[in-house]
């Protein structure tokens, strides 16, 4: 394939995702700067408690991913348009991402707070059956050649792969856990729970939307490397 070939093949650029690709950066480092500078220092847990901000919010992003999965898995099944099976893949690539970091982030945190890196609560065991849930996704999708087989299998998959999402969020609802619980009642007695002042509040509503605009971001991108992906292929099946 030439040079001009793939030149052709490119998608052209979206200018709602050049806006996204400036945003993206700019609302991160706003999120930093009110995480470090803004937001005041947790009296009990200190300034390990400003990893919240991240953590939450790269859960979040990755569990927002896994839905946006299963509502193109719906309209695959509903409408048989392939583009939604170039979303969808693209959208648990990502959500798994950002519920790595999220695990990871959560390690970070629990060390100085719970006195270790891991402990099977049932949020950290329920967001682990999540990403390993979506992992096995992939598995899926390269264990079938056809196509419009596999995107219809994949579509089934997420949507019942979704059901590990409010899992994961109610998990330390309905349950005794030690993982606090930010958003909703909390159980004050939930070692390393802590209430939100204000300035807390801004800087976690600002960083849920940085990461959201982010996922945005990576997901359009993500798509559009599939898309391009497909066409390749499609192109040297034809030679």
């Amino acid at each position: 394939m030439t040079l001009d070939q793939r030149s052709q093949m490119t998608p052209a650029k979206n200018k709602i995702l050049t806006f996204l690709d400036i945003a993206s950066p700019v609302a991160i480092l706003v999120a930093a700067l009110l995480v470090f500078f803004y937001a005041p220092m947790e009296l009990v847990m200190g300034a390990v408690q400003k990893i919240f901000y991240f953590h939450v919010a790269s859960n979040w992003a990755g569990m927002l991913s896994f839905v946006v999965a299963a509502g193109c898995g719906v309209a695959l099944l509903r409408t048989g348009n392939m583009t939604w099976d170039e979303i969808a893949p693209s959208a648990v690539e990502v959500g798994m991402l950002f519920s790595f970091t999220g695990i990871l982030s959560g390690m970070l945190w629990a060390r100085p707070t719970w006195n270790t890196w891991w402990t099977w609560d049932p949020r950290l065991t329920t967001i682990t059956i999540m990403e390993l849930v979506f992992c096995a996704y992939f598995i899926l999708r390269k264990a079938i050649e056809d196509p419009s087989r596999r995107a219809r299998f994949a579509a089934v998959y997420s949507i019942l792969g979704a059901l590990s999402v409010p899992l994961t969020f109610f998990s330390i609802r309905f349950t005794r856990t030690i993982h606090p619980v930010v958003i909703g009642s909390s159980d004050p007695t939930a070692f390393g729970a802590f209430n939100m002042t204000p300035r807390m509040g801004v800087t976690f509503a600002v960083s849920l939307a940085a990461f959201t605009i982010l996922f945005c971001d990576l997901l359009w991108h993500r798509a559009r490397l599939e898309r391009l992906s497909r066409q390749v292929e499609e192109q040297q099946e034809e030679e």
